[in-house]
């Protein structure tokens, strides 16, 4: 069932230099061994606005055709998109296709930022930063090895920025991406452990050394724009889900996007869908269901520039 777009004004200037304008698609599919009669879900599948990005559309098809649908914004201001099927199927398909303009990020002076320990204390006074120092359940209190990792970048009165991106470079430097080392559900102990994991893992391990110190830090879910080899035809698909970091580096720069799976500032390669504490706020899609038995599923995504514009 295609949902009705969403359209918004344009906050980020398509014209502006380095802009990016996207078309980008998520097709998630279910196959289940057993009829399901009954399914409830709640999709993360609509991107946000922020100052770097502009939603110009979004729509959301269901398959089959949901008895109920509502739109609303979640605790943090995401859209989101609660449905409802009680049509009888063993197969379900949920297709988001957006189109949205990136811009890129202003240069971070990451030594001109205040100091971690003024960034702290700051940030368990305030609203729109305090939420993200606590544990959450994705980031439970940092243990020992957590906190004694997280110290080793935030030296006595070291630049907040200077920390936060060493942190994000050491991630991406001594640890390996490894689909098979863990599950959502792996505890960041583990993945401190044994160096291994997937972008998800580093951004709750990123997330958990900096909340050890007190410093906030939201968990971003959204879209990596990947390159195909030189002379190579980009395969259909073969974009990914992405997570990464926003560590809040003061009232002046505000929260600034790190992506510790490629060691990098985040750029107009990233697209923003939502954030929240941890990846359980923004699953691109959870839910339950009656009946099914076994079951399997298939993503897919495609992030495609759009050229001239």
């Amino acid at each position: 069932m295609p949902l009705p777009a969403r359209r918004e004004e344009d906050a980020v200037d398509g014209n502006e230099r380095g802009a990016v304008r996207y078309q980008c698609r998520h097709v998630t599919r279910y196959g289940y061994g057993d009829p399901v009669t009954s399914a409830h879900m709640l999709a993360h599948l609509a991107p946000r606005d922020h100052p770097r990005q502009t939603c110009h559309k979004a729509t959301l098809s269901i398959v089959p055709w949901p008895g109920v649908v509502t739109e609303r914004h979640d605790w943090f201001g995401n859209p989101v998109t609660y449905a409802a099927l009680h049509t009888p199927h063993r197969e379900l398909t949920v297709t988001a296709e957006i189109e949205v303009t990136v811009a890129p990020p202003p240069p971070l002076l990451a030594e001109t930022t205040p100091c971690w320990e003024e960034v702290a204390a700051l940030a368990a006074t305030l609203a729109e930063t305090a939420e993200f120092v606590r544990p959450s359940a994705r980031v439970p209190l940092a243990d020992t090895a957590l906190t004694l990792f997280a110290a080793a970048f935030f030296s006595q009165g070291r630049a907040i920025g200077e920390g936060a991106l060493d942190l994000t470079r050491r991630i991406h430097a001594d640890f390996s991406f490894d689909p098979t080392a863990t599950t959502i559900s792996t505890p960041i102990s583990e993945v401190l452990a044994r160096k291994r994991g997937v972008c998800q893992d580093f951004a709750h391990l990123m997330i958990g050394a900096l909340r050890a110190l007190g410093l906030p830090a939201r968990y971003v879910s959204g879209y990596l724009r990947t390159l195909p080899p030189p002379g190579k035809p980009k395969l259909q698909g073969a974009d990914a889900s992405h997570a990464w970091v926003q560590a809040w580096c003061g009232p002046h720069d505000g929260w600034i996007d790190l992506d510790p799976t490629n060691g990098r500032q985040c750029d107009t390669d990233h697209v923003t869908l939502a954030w929240g504490r941890d990846y359980d706020d923004v699953c691109p899609l959870r839910g339950v269901i009656l009946g099914g038995g076994h079951h399997g599923v298939l993503v897919a995504v495609d992030v495609d520039q759009l050229d001239g514009r």
